[in-house]
Order: structure tokens, then C-alpha cells, then sequence
């Protein structure tokens, strides 16, 4: 059966590099992927979940802190219980939502874009995390077309 998948961007691009995941979202939404859906949102909230459980796969695009340079794209689980509190979540507590709200139990992944600039009001995405952008753009555009899909959820 082909698979449905949704890249989830999420950052404040009012915040430099915070506005990495969206970028990232925003690139892979022109390339055009058969099956592949996109959202963008600044946080991601409970009513996430919703959209996660129409997917087979979800990829959640975000800015990275640390880790990897200039990208890294790992599996993510379902956290175990349900004590989040506020209206952010990680990624593993809208899988989670998604499985107790949905039954839904998509693949999941966690594509973060290593940035460096933060702190500051910008629409600008620092030089370095541009070039790490479109470096994980090319490979995630790559994998996606690896993948068996359909025409998204």
C-alpha cells in the first residue's frame, strides 16, 4: 500500500535560525513530492495529533541547538505517558496524542536543521544555517522520493 507522509514544520522565522523547520517545510513543499503533505505552524500543539494520525509517516522539521551538523534525521518514539504541560509539545507527546486519540501509529522522525543564531528578531537565517538548510533539503528531498507514497492524507 502506498504511504501517506507529512512534513510538520515548526519555529518562529521572526527569530533567525528559529525559522529553520518551516524553511525546511516550505522547501520541501516546491519540490512537489507525490504523497508527501506539508504543515507549518510556530509550536506544536495537541491538534497536531489530528494531522499526524491521517499520515503513515511523519517527518517534524525543526531547528537544532545542537547536534549534528549540518543535519541529522532520526527516528522518534511515542512518549510514554501523558504529563506534558503548556501548550508546546515535543514530537513524542503528539505521537502519543495521536495514538490515544486515534489509534494512529505513524513512523516517525525528527529532521533538525543545526542553526546558530537565536537570540535576535530576524527574518534572516544566519550563512551557516542556510548552507546546513539547503544540504538537508537536498537529502530529505532524496529520501522522500525513496519512499512509497500516495497523494497524502
Amino acid at each position: 500500500m502506498a504511504r501517506r507522509i507529512l512534513v510538520l514544520g515548526y519555529g518562529n522565522p521572526g527569530r533567525g535560525d528559529d525559522g529553520l523547520g518551516p524553511a525546511l517545510a516550505q522547501m520541501v513543499e516546491k519540490m512537489r513530492i507525490k504523497g508527501v503533505t506539508v504543515r507549518i505552524d510556530y509550536q506544536l500543539t495537541v491538534e497536531a495529533a489530528c494531522d499526524v494520525a491521517e499520515c503513515d509517516m511523519v517527518i517534524f522539521a525543526d531547528a537544532a541547538k545542537f547536534g549534528d551538523e549540518p543535519f541529522f534525521l532520526q527516528p522518534t518514539p511515542a512518549e510514554s505517558t501523558m504529563g506534558w504541560s503548556g501548550h508546546t509539545l515535543p514530537p513524542g507527546a503528539v505521537l502519543r496524542l495521536a495514538q490515544v486519540l486515534y489509534n494512529a501509529r505513524p513512523e516517525a522522525y525528527v529532521a533538525g536543521v543545526r542553526g546558530y543564531r537565536f537570540d535576535e528578531f530576524s527574518e534572516r537565517l544566519s550563512e551557516q544555517a542556510e548552507i546546513n538548510l539547503n544540504k538537508a533539503a537536498e537529502y530529505l528531498a532524496e529520501w522522500l522520493k525513496t519512499c512509497e507514497v500516495s497523494s497524502g492524507p
